[in-house]
Parts: structure tokens; sequence; C-alpha cells
């Protein structure tokens, strides 16, 4: 039997278990989470690395991780590795590109034991306020994401799309946070939910007031918004 399935799984949990800010701390604590994660950034299955290249985005969120990180053994040529193979993925050289930079200007400073204690659970978004400026930030609000099984359904299809760098999910208010190249109409996430046939997205954007308002709906086509919002109203036909 193939190892390959086993190392996906793996992988992916420790993705879903980095998902969760108050976890992100005693990861990186742990013996064994974080060169594990190191080990499959070589892997030979795409799949593999990004999943994992995710995991570490998630913990670096927390600053009181990045020092500890930056340092251990092997993370920063991985990294690198990845960046610099002809055969990877564009969006995977971009994710980790952007972990990279991060780490890279980590500080002590920014270790803070008592600034990180608060930091890794006020940040349950992520990306957000990103200097890499080939990316952006769109969060869904997804009607029908009740549970696990819903959201596993969501992240396939997410993953489908090229250009799609990271997400994050916000499981109590339905909310899913995505990072896309710059160059992605966010059309395409809508699309890619509404697929799975029991999910339908709507984008959350803030109004010139400062109320939040939901923008998008299930197959999307541009037409223009009331002009008081600015926008583009993206609905379904």
């Amino acid at each position: 039997m193939s190892l390959e399935p086993d190392a996906l799984a793996v992988v992916n949990q420790l993705r879903e278990l980095a998902a969760d800010p108050l976890n992100r701390r005693a990861i990186v604590q742990d013996q064994g989470c974080l060169p594990g994660l190191i080990l499959f950034l070589d892997h030979p299955n795409p799949q593999v690395v990004y999943s994992a290249l995710l995991a570490v985005r998630y913990l670096a969120e927390c600053r009181a991780n990045r020092e500890k990180m930056k340092g251990e053994l092997g993370m920063m040529l991985s990294l690198q590795n990845v960046m610099q193979k002809t055969t990877t993925p564009g969006e995977t050289k971009l994710l980790a590109s952007e972990i990279y930079e991060i780490l890279q200007s980590s500080s002590s400073a920014e270790a803070d034991q008592a600034e990180g204690a608060t930091s890794c659970r006020r940040k349950a978004q992520f990306f957000l306020g990103t200097t890499n400026k080939r990316a952006k930030t769109v969060v869904l609000h997804i009607d029908g994401l009740d549970d696990a099984s819903r959201r596993s359904l969501c992240e396939e299809a997410l993953l489908k799309i090229r250009g799609v760098i990271s997400f994050t999910f916000q499981m109590a208010v339905k909310r899913c946070i995505v990072r896309i190249r710059s160059d992605l109409k966010a059309e395409a996430l809508g699309s890619a939910i509404a697929s799975t046939k029991v999910m339908k997205a709507q984008q959350v954007v803030k109004s010139e007031e400062g109320d939040e308002v939901n923008v998008l709906k299930g197959n999307w086509t541009c037409r223009p918004c009331r002009a008081w919002l600015g926008l583009w109203h993206l609905q379904c036909e």
C-alpha cells in the first residue's frame, strides 16, 4: 500500500490543528510537530507541500512563534528550496515567499511572551495586512458551512482553484478568509463553493459607513452595485 495518503492525511491534520489560534504556541513548542512540518516541505507530492505551508503560515501568525520557527533546523532552507524549484506551482512559491519574509523579518521584540499570548487569541484571521502586493484577501460568508464535513467540501473546492494561496475558517460565524492572487476574480470562489450544491457564498465588505455588507451570491457575474456603496455587485443570474 502506498504511504502517500498517510502523508497527506497527517499534514492535513496538523494544518487543522494549526488553524486554531489557541493551538499555535503548543504546536511550535512540541518537539515533533514543527520538525515534521519541515520534512513535509520537501515531500514529492505538491499537495502535501502546500498543506504543510498553510500549517506553517498559521503558526507564523502568532508573533511569539516566529523567532523559534526561524531558528528551527531546516526551516528557512526548506522554504528557499520550495521557492527556487522550477516545478513548484506559482501559488505555492508565493505562499513560501510570504512565510520566508515574515520569519526573516522577525525579531526578539516580536517574540515577547506577554504580547504573543494575546496575539494568538486575537488573530483568528491570517494573511490580513500582509505586505505582498500581488495578493489580496477576500472574506466570505458561507451559507451551509455547518460542520466539519461541509468545511472539508469547501476546502476541496477552493484547493482546485489556481491562484488561491491560503484560507482559514471561522466556523462560529460561517466565514472563510481566503488569500488569493491579485489577478484572480472573486467570482471564481463563489462558483467553486456553489459547485458543492450544498453551500453558497457571499463576500463580506464594508460600506462607506463602516458597516459590513454581503455583496456576493452564488454563481456570479459583475454588475454595478448601488452608487453609495461604490462596489461591484456580483449576483446570481
